[in-house]
């Protein structure tokens, strides 16, 4: 008994120096107000100035995040859902839904350079993938991807996909991988060809929606309602499947702390702990605030950046909208700033 008990004591000191000295405990050290009205959908942030880059309707408002102050508007947008930085070019790329349109910007000055229609319907999640040097913009509602040359910002090709896709990442090697909303499964992608060459099942998954990326073990984590999926990159075979919280839109990886962080609009955030590339468990469910359901990390600060807003009264259904959703609250809108302190 005395032996196992050591045995136990020394695994968990083992356990919490491998992952910084002591357990984490996450708090929201700010909300940073954003004016205007309207839904939003995914962020970003470029970790060298600390701007943060948040869609919001028909704009997108860019926040120092040090300062919580906006320090510019890229205007005249319709739809906004994803923004995608060419660091190396000095650009942004902006997918706007409801006319089928990318707006490329400068992203010293935030003026628009260009706007390209998309060969596709309702462009949603948008990536950029440095090993190639385009960007590609997946169309929820035509099943394909478009793909631009960061260089030039022109359409180069367009890819077709086995079904409807939600958020993609790179493995910086040529290699892009998207989740497919309603095939429950990952669309594997060669960049340099833009070709599909693998369609990887991921079950339990259902709808998976927000994908993020180990580039170290090769892991995917890709969500759903409730769960967690960890997939192997190199051959698609699944790892492992913790429990989440509900209605998430969006999942984050820090490289650093070996951590996923899944947004549910459940107002929580859900960490999971990669102990190894076959190991994972949830260390704990972070209080965010309702409706907060897309989240990007700053890998440099370890700060997580959620937005949402207030709701009033559901609308009744009705056969033209059979699945309303809450009105917001005018004046709301948010973005959640959580850090975390060493107990």
């Amino acid at each position: 008994m005395k032996k196992c008990g050591l045995n136990i004591l020394l695994l968990f000191l083992i356990f919490n120096t491998s992952y910084g000295q002591s357990p984490m405990s996450y708090s929201i050290n700010q909300k940073i107000q954003i004016p205007g009205e309207g839904g939003w959908d995914y962020l970003t942030i470029d970790e060298g100035t600390d701007r943060l880059f948040v869609s919001h309707k028909t704009v997108v408002q860019v926040v120092d995040v040090k300062t919580g102050k906006i320090i510019a508007t890229i205007a005249d947008l319709n739809g906004v859902h994803g923004i995608a930085l060419a660091l190396p070019f000095k650009k942004g790329f902006i997918s706007s839904g409801k006319d089928s349109s990318v707006v490329v910007f400068d992203l010293n000055t935030y003026e628009v350079i260009s706007r390209l229609k998309v060969t596709g319907a309702n462009p949603d999640a948008i990536l950029y993938d440095n090993f190639s040097k385009k960007v590609f913009v997946f169309n929820a509602k035509s099943s394909n991807a478009t793909v631009i040359d960061a260089t030039t910002n022109q359409i180069v090709g367009t890819i077709s996909l086995t079904g409807a896709p939600e958020f993609a990442v790179t493995n910086e090697k040529g290699t892009i991988y998207v989740n497919i909303e309603d095939k429950n499964e990952i669309d594997v992608i060669n960049s340099s060809t833009l070709e599909v060459e693998h369609h990887w099942p991921i079950p339990p998954s259902e709808e998976p929606s927000g994908l993020a990326i180990d580039n170290v073990t090769h892991r995917l984590f890709s969500v759903c309602d409730k769960k967690m999926v960890i997939v192997d990159a190199l051959n698609g075979s699944v790892i492992a499947s913790l429990p989440i919280g509900e209605r998430v839109d969006g999942v984050a990886f820090d490289p650093e702390l070996k951590r996923a962080y899944s947004s549910n609009g459940d107002g929580t955030v859900t960490v999971v702990q990669e102990i190894n590339e076959n190991s994972f468990k949830v260390l704990e469910n972070i209080k965010t605030q309702l409706g907060a359901r897309t989240i990007t990390v700053n890998k440099l600060t370890h700060h997580l950046y959620l937005p949402t807003a207030e709701f009033g009264e559901t609308p009744e259904k009705t056969e033209e909208n059979p699945h309303p959703r809450p009105k917001l609250i005018p004046g709301s809108f948010v973005v959640l700033d959580i850090g975390y302190n060493s107990k």
